[in-house]
């Protein structure tokens, strides 16, 4: 999947993007970044209603190429250096979200079949 990335575009839109290929993960935008082994307070998302352009230190343009076999500290490395937007990514589980900070070295393929897994023990 290939994702633009400009001042314009919302978070919603990006987030939506993201969980049509991993309907299992999701993607959250943070006021600042997380530490590695660091949980994200609610207070730290951002709101899903503003534009990229409101919340990021680097306002150039491009896109975000992500693959199922990038991890998701690859994302969030991509996302910080080259656009300064602090995102997170969360696998479901029932109904919560589970910060991936503890297997962000799994792939997001690996993250996504966790989460249907999880999803399927009803």
């Amino acid at each position: 999947m290939k994702i633009t990335i400009n001042d314009l575009r919302k978070i919603s839109a990006i987030q939506k993007e993201f969980t049509e290929v991993f309907p299992y993960l999701k993607l959250q935008f943070l006021v600042k970044p997380h530490t590695k082994s660091g949980v994200s307070p609610k207070k730290q998302l951002e709101n899903d209603s503003k534009t990229l352009g409101e919340c990021r230190t680097v306002h150039t343009k491009g896109h975000i190429v992500i693959g199922p076999t990038m991890t998701a500290g690859d994302i969030e490395e991509q996302f910080r250096d080259r656009y300064g937007l602090s995102v997170q990514v969360f696998r479901k589980s029932g109904k919560s979200w589970l910060e991936t900070s503890a297997t962000g070295e799994w792939t997001l393929e690996k993250q996504n079949s966790e989460g249907h897994a999880l999803n399927s023990l009803k």
